[in-house]
């Protein structure tokens, strides 16, 4: 029994030697993998800003009060401007205490009192219509806005932009791929291997202004440009 068991493995040992030492059928692929870029240039048609009402009182019930009727008034305001209900929403109201005095920022007047109240209502508003947003603007500080901040532009629909980047992005992939084909001496056979990510678009100062400014308008905005970029990453095969 030991003298068959001592035969199988010798012979299992043997096996194992010759198919190591055996010459090998597979061969690493030979691959390029390049990176294309593709970035499409745009006009903003919507603008997101926050205005709000600060007030403040030595009275709490005064300094909401105030606040109220301004925020109200402010609401109004916009509407009459063309900004939809559902394109204003309210992003803070806050009520806290300023324990040395202060000025009114309304009335300008000092607050003598060891402690006062400040009251903020803010207002997230979609504008849709740049044509018209400086008088919007102007409309909302005459409505007793007296804090606008953040405004940020947008594009309302991306969808052909980032079409349009897509397809820049294959087309710079397939210069570069080529290009470096070239100067290695090999030729470019199938693509192998894609995929992309959609940067996040962003605004673009380069080109300075223009777009959609309003003319005569109390505030001038210039909108400027974003920018929606691709990526692509692309491995061909390579003989």
């Amino acid at each position: 029994m030991r003298i068959k068991l001592s035969l199988l493995v010798s012979a299992l040992v043997l096996a194992l030697v010759l198919t190591a030492c055996g010459p090998s059928t597979s061969t690493a692929a030979r691959t390029l993998t390049v990176t294309g870029n593709g970035t499409i240039y745009l006009t903003p048609d919507t603008a997101y800003i926050y205005i709000g009402v600060h007030t403040d009182d030595a009275d709490l019930a005064t300094a909401v009060s105030k606040n109220n009727t301004q925020a109200q008034a402010l609401v109004d305001a916009l509407k009459k401007a063309g900004v939809t209900g559902a394109d204003i929403q309210t992003s803070n109201f806050s009520v806290y205490t300023n324990p040395n005095g202060g000025i009114d920022k309304m009335t300008g007047q000092a607050i003598t009192n060891s402690t006062y109240y400040s009251v903020d209502n803010t207002v997230y508003v979609t504008a849709r219509d740049l044509t018209h947003l400086g008088s919007l603007l102007n409309a909302a500080v005459g409505a007793g806005a007296n804090s606008i901040n953040s405004i940020t532009f947008d594009v309302a629909d991306k969808t052909a932009a980032q079409a349009q980047a897509r397809q820049k992005a294959m087309d710079n992939a397939a210069s570069l791929a080529g290009e470096l084909a070239q100067t290695a001496k090999v030729s470019l056979g199938t693509i192998q291997t894609i995929s992309y990510s959609d940067n996040t678009y962003s605004a673009y100062y380069g080109m300075g202004g223009g777009g959609a400014s309003a003319p005569n308008a109390s505030v001038p905005i210039q909108p400027g440009q974003t920018q929606v970029s691709v990526s692509v990453s692309v491995t061909y095969a390579i003989n």
